[in-house]
């Protein structure tokens, strides 16, 4: 199952450091968040990915392209010309980086790898967030639903868009009041390849119309994460994460290096 990340954005709340990479690039420890996200997909079996890319798109080529020299000691043999990998880890990813374009809408990146989905379920998430997340169950729960797609909800205390549950299924999105438990949409989605019909072209946010519609129809299951999350729109939040990583207790490292 293809897995697609959200990468082409401006991350202008984070400008610091986005004005010289997009903001799935910027680096948590040694890593750029990306990288993190994929790892945490790959460890539980999920290792072909989609990177929806735009802003500044040459510089997540170019990490993929020299992969194997920014993760492993290398030896330059400059008089054979030969270059050997030292340790190197058995990765079995395939990447495939598309430039969905520079303005281009999260619905409308989704829609432009269309042909690369096929007819299959696929997964999608945004390059800017890491969790502990279940990604099997909530594949289960997904598939158990009957729904067009599933999306993941996670209560967090912060001024975001809140989204409301009747029986496992999304009813409505809206701003949060004082009274809510404050479910957001963190990602980690699921979706049919039905999904394609409900967007329309380059300029549809698919926080918009295309989710809106499916809660109308009530095709939008969910998934409610109850273990760690943390996106990483400011630098806070950055160093936020730093810390974690570079701590004993790191909830988003499933994997084993």
């Amino acid at each position: 199952m293809k897995v697609l990340i959200l990468a082409g954005g401006f991350g202008t709340r984070i400008s610091e450091e986005s004005h010289i990479k997009p903001k799935p690039m910027i680096e948590i420890g040694e890593l750029p968040i990306l990288v993190h996200i994929m790892k945490m997909y790959a460890a539980q079996g999920f290792d072909d990915f989609i990177i929806l890319a735009g802003y500044k798109q040459h510089i997540i080529k170019e990490y993929f392209a020299n992969f194997d020299i920014y993760n492993n000691d290398v030896t330059f043999d400059f008089s054979t010309g030969e270059r050997i990998m030292h340790n190197k880890p058995k990765y079995n990813w395939k990447v495939t980086v598309v430039d969905t374009g520079l303005n281009t809408m999260t619905g409308g990146r989704i829609k432009r790898v269309k042909d690369l989905i096929g007819n299959e379920p696929f997964m999608v998430t945004y390059g800017d967030a890491v969790a502990d997340i279940n990604i099997n169950e909530l594949l289960k729960t997904h598939n158990n639903s009957g729904k067009i797609g599933t999306m993941s909800c996670y209560n967090f205390g912060q001024n975001k868009g809140v989204v409301e549950i009747n029986n496992g299924v999304v009813s409505a999105f809206r701003e949060k009041s004082d009274l809510d438990g404050d479910l957001i949409n963190i990602g980690f989605m699921v979706m049919e390849p039905k999904i394609f019909d409900y967007i329309d072209g380059d300029q549809t946010v698919f926080e918009q119309e295309p989710l809106k519609k499916l809660v109308e129809e009530g095709q939008l299951g969910s998934y409610i994460h109850k273990g760690f999350w943390q996106c990483m729109d400011t630098l806070r939040e950055k160093e936020k994460l730093e810390k974690l990583w570079y701590s004993d207790n790191c909830p988003w490292k499933i994997w084993e290096d």
